[in-house]
């Protein structure tokens, strides 16, 4: 790759990188959709906000409940963080799939589900882990 085009690529990245992360309000694009799809659109951002806030709920338990158990800090660390990705990525799902209502598109696809799914289990696994060696 050559050095001009590098310097192109990595600027419009930078540029661009928070609008691609968090996209602008949709509803400023196309043409209203169905209501009811925009309400089961917005059902789905709630739940995915209740699913953030449960990670954080547990988070912050695991922190202040869990004094004498050797991890408690990284458990709550990485359900807080888990649950701060959630909720940011929650946002940019509702919007990009508004969106393509809007403007009669296919839906965009998610990893969300497989990033929670993957994430949560380790997070599951290193629990165990973390309780078989404490009850040693």
């Amino acid at each position: 790759m050559n050095e001009p085009t590098a310097r192109t690529t990595a600027g419009r990245a930078l540029r661009n990188g928070p609008r691609r992360l968090f996209p602008p309000d949709p509803r400023t694009e196309g043409s209203d959709p169905d209501y009811r799809f925009s309400l089961a659109n917005e059902r789905t951002f709630l739940a995915w906000i209740r699913s953030a806030l449960a990670l954080a709920a547990g988070g912050l338990g695991a922190v202040a409940l869990l004094d004498d158990f050797p991890g408690e800090e990284y458990l709550g660390l990485a359900l807080l963080a888990l649950s701060f990705v959630t909720a940011g990525l929650s946002y940019r799902r509702w919007a990009l799939a508004e969106t393509a209502m809007r403007l009669g598109r296919p839906l965009p696809p998610s990893r969300l589900p497989l990033l929670l799914a993957i994430a949560v289990s380790a997070v599951a696994v290193a629990s165990a882990v973390l309780v078989a060696l404490n009850s040693s």
